[in-house]
């Protein structure tokens, strides 16, 4: 039997759309629970159970991702242990990959294992530490590259669980904490394996080598990569993320992607998984190649986008020194100052910031880290409204800083505080009604001059409220 329902659900621009839908028969509902929750046209899922619950759309799964804005990454496994340094060498390259750029055999690496234990580890510290920073979501390594878990797998004795003296269940503290504080939790997962004999192992010394072939590779994923993801969200779910990576393998397709990212969605209807579940990503810049890949949003790497990208969802991720797992040496740090204003600038551009951290071995999150997101959180506390849950700016490039938006207001981010305390704003297209400083509490007008059609002159003080990013607010008609 059919009937109508009606829903609403916002899309990218904020508005509101009104969808008709129709349950599905029970016979249909059938065939779905056997074959799993598949992708409907862009974007879209299944929410599957009793009754025959209605399309999920791909603006509602993002949006708490579009509101959220900035996050954290973690990186954080056995290459904790050598901090870049092997047989007493320093290791060229990010922390985590020095199983391969030292050419280490897995017999070698793998007992690195029964060192791994870090006392110190503290998941309320932690998702504290990003909670207070401003970030709304944590993505962690649930397996990198390397192979090892980070949870006790049942498919799986090279974990954490099984082959560590810790035997605590790391992501299980981490997913209590991260409910506790009201912060999502995610995971990151590698497609390559480098300690698996059906997927990278037998490629020593080259594990990274994109030309080879495992033709048990198959096997690997079905009997394996399917089984821990399984685990990972039977578990600790819901997550809000599943952030896939190493597709670049030979023994990966664009199929194999699109079939896995719907095997996930079966699993969680309402989780966002990365486009590095496919094959559609640009090398480092990240964005999708087109919409025709799967994925829900684009993972530039180590870079913003020159432009903003109104309607296209993506994420930089990003280290504060220059590497993702930690290394004892590598202080190459970016400053407070810096990663604020990239902040702004990825908003500007209608991204989201995932920041890096590289624990330790001992399980702390390193001390100039900390500094640096104490800092920006105390920015955030005052100005966090300018973030969360802006588009990418109107306005392009202005000669000054940066432009978030909400409707009906934009957010100026001032890097260069004027001199003479003339602030010029081109490239309006709509009425200004009041402008004022988002750290003034009592909301005090700024003068402001028409100049024009399209700017204003605004007076500022003769100070910057904040003198890495002081935010003007200017209130517009819709």
């Amino acid at each position: 039997m059919n009937e109508t329902m009606t829903t609403w659900s916002r899309n990218r621009d904020g508005t509101l759309r009104r969808q008709v839908s129709r349950a599905l028969t029970i016979t249909v509902l059938c065939v779905l629970a056997v074959a799993g929750c598949r992708q409907e046209g862009a974007g879209s899922s299944i929410l599957g159970g009793p009754g025959g619950k209605r399309t999920l759309s791909k603006d509602e799964r993002m949006e708490w991702w579009r509101e959220a804005r900035f996050g954290m990454f973690i990186h954080w496994g056995l290459y904790a242990i050598p901090a870049g340094e092997w047989n007493g060498k320093r290791i060229p390259g990010i922390g985590e990959w020095i199983m391969e750029r030292a050419d280490i055999p897995v017999s070698e690496y793998e007992p690195l294992a029964k060192q791994f234990n870090p006392v110190k580890f503290d998941a309320d510290e932690w998702v504290r530490i990003a909670k207070n920073a401003g970030m709304k979501y944590i993505v962690i390594t649930s397996k990198h590259h390397d192979g090892f878990c980070l949870w006790d797998s049942k498919v799986s004795e090279y974990d954490i669980m099984d082959a560590t003296p810790f035997k605590r269940d790391v992501l299980g503290e981490l997913s209590r904490a991260c409910k506790r504080h009201g912060v999502k939790l995610c995971f990151y997962h590698s497609i390559m394996d480098w300690h698996h004999p059906d997927a990278q192992a037998p490629f020593y010394p080259n594990y990274n080598d994109r030309d080879r072939t495992n033709p048990n590779f198959a096997s690997y994923v079905e009997n394996y990569m399917k089984p821990q993801l399984k685990e990972l969200i039977d578990n600790y779910g819901p997550l809000g993320v599943l952030w896939f990576d190493g597709e670049w393998i030979g023994d990966w397709t664009e199929p194999q992607g699109k079939d896995l990212y719907n095997y996930v969605l079966g699993l969680q209807p309402n989780i966002i998984i990365n486009n590095r579940v496919g094959k559609g990503r640009k090398g480092m810049e990240g964005l999708s190649k087109s919409e025709e890949y799967a994925g829900d949003f684009g993972t530039p790497e180590q870079q913003i986008p020159a432009k903003g990208l109104p309607g296209v969802d993506w994420e930089s991720c990003m280290t504060m020194n220059d590497t993702w797992g930690y290394k004892s040496y590598d202080h190459n740090w970016k400053s407070a100052e810096d990663l604020i204003r990239k902040l702004a600038d990825i908003a500007s551009k209608g991204g989201n910031f995932l920041l890096n951290v590289g624990p330790t071995a001992e399980g702390l999150i390193p001390g100039p880290s900390v500094e640096r997101l104490a800092a920006m959180g105390e920015w955030m506390k005052v100005n966090g409204e300018s973030i969360y849950g802006t588009t990418a700016s109107p306005l392009g490039q202005v000669p000054w800083g940066r432009c978030t938006a909400k409707p009906g207001k934009l957010y100026l981010h001032v890097f260069d505080w004027p001199a003479d305390g003339r602030l010029e704003v081109s490239g309006l297209e709509h009425e200004v009604k009041k402008a004022y400083l988002l750290a003034d509490k009592t909301r005090t007008r700024l003068l402001l001059t028409l100049e024009g059609r399209n700017k204003i002159v605004l007076t500022l003080p003769a100070e910057a409220p904040d003198r890495t990013n002081s935010v003007v607010v200017l209130e517009i008609e819709d």
